[in-house]
């Protein structure tokens, strides 16, 4: 009896159990959606330097911004434990606008 494969697949990675991917977060609908604008602060910075906010506790990483802004973003892409989107308006510039 061997215990060295226990619990592998063919390419050597692990299945089952609580690992990697199992996140209850990668199950359901998304508080965010392709092409949408959202109003975020920018709360803390990504290991990238990208800033990060969080829409009803889903992660999106926002390019070009850094801690404490406060920006009009459009998301890009959404994946299943994050997304990534890009400024489209800082608070500063669209305060400017409706005055």
């Amino acid at each position: 009896m061997s215990y060295g494969n226990r619990n592998r697949n063919d390419r050597g990675g692990y299945v089952g159990g609580r690992g990697y991917g199992s996140s209850s977060m990668s199950q359901g609908p998304k508080p965010v959606e392709i092409g949408k604008e959202y109003d975020v602060e920018i709360a803390e910075l990504s290991r990238r330097g990208d800033g990060l906010a969080k829409i009803q506790g889903f992660v999106v990483f926002v390019k070009g911004s850094k801690v404490g802004d406060k920006v009009k973003i459009k998301v890009e892409t959404v994946g299943p434990r994050f997304a990534t989107a890009t400024v489209v308006a800082t608070a500063t510039a669209r305060a400017e606008e409706t005055q």
